[in-house]
């Protein structure tokens, strides 16, 4: 078994897909258009889907916009340094809501972002990961 994607349900999927492009550099691997179903399926990463856990963002052509609730907490993405990867989301227009640092109770260098639709993504530095200890 392995995990093949996270899917978000996403309000405006050019929006989105620039955001997971442009700065986050994923590629946009297929899209797949449903018009009886009125919605698009995009599915982006940073590797292919045979070797890589991807994202499919879903579009529902009707749906503007969706509540986030309290269930789901963040995608996470291995960086080299948290603080230079915060310097440049905010240098490419996109809001980082807690600086890199180090995590509370711990070492590990930390900091989250949020998309457009307003999901959390945590960075975590490599070098201080305890993925990598």
């Amino acid at each position: 078994m392995r995990m093949l994607h996270t899917m978000l349900r996403v309000g405006n999927l050019e929006r989105s897909i620039k955001f997971y492009t442009e700065i986050l550099h994923m590629r946009v691997l297929r899209r797949e258009e449903y018009p009886d179903g009125k919605f698009t399926l995009a599915f982006v990463g940073y590797g292919d889907e045979q070797n890589h856990t991807v994202l499919e963002l879903t579009h529902n052509w009707d749906t503007a916009s969706y509540e986030l609730g309290n269930a789901f907490g963040h995608i996470a993405i291995e960086v080299d340094d948290a603080y230079q990867a915060c310097e440049a989301v905010k240098k490419a227009g996109g809001k980082v809501v807690r600086e890199a640092g180090p995590m509370k109770h711990g070492t590990t260098v930390i900091a989250f972002i949020e998309d457009p639709d307003g999901y959390k993504i945590e960075f975590i530095q490599k070098s201080t990961s305890s993925v990598d200890q």
